[in-house]
């Protein structure tokens, strides 16, 4: 039972954000929860709603087929993040001159999956 979740343009550079992912790719979902849960990383609130969206949408698309699914069962079998659009803004500098800023975004996705699959 194969579910999916996404979150996109989180205002969060996407180097950030593949540091806490690469942590819990793999992973039970009990697990993952734990390490995001107490994660110093600010990017651990986005992931875990993302992961807690994911597990969400394996329990709906599990009830649609007719059987449960046990959420002890799911594991993080895809997390990966891609960038996504970046927001350009300009700082004042010297002499006149202006100075690129990029707030930079990300798109997050998870998959999990259940272990008897």
């Amino acid at each position: 039972m194969e579910a999916r979740a996404k979150a996109r343009h989180v205002r969060m550079s996407a180097r950030k954000v593949r540091l806490v992912v690469d942590q819990i790719r793999g992973m039970s979902v009990n697990e993952a929860y734990a390490l995001l849960q107490y994660s110093k990383k600010r990017a651990a609130e986005p992931v875990g709603k993302t992961l807690r969206s994911a597990v969400a949408n394996a329990q709906v698309k599990s009830q649609d087929e007719g059987e449960m699914v046990d959420v002890d069962d799911l594991f993080v079998r895809e997390a990966y993040v891609d960038e996504g659009p970046t927001l350009r803004r300009w700082r004042a500098r010297a002499q006149g001159r202006a100075a690129p800023i990029r707030k930079r975004t990300s798109h997050i996705t998870v998959v999990v999956d259940s272990k008897d699959a």
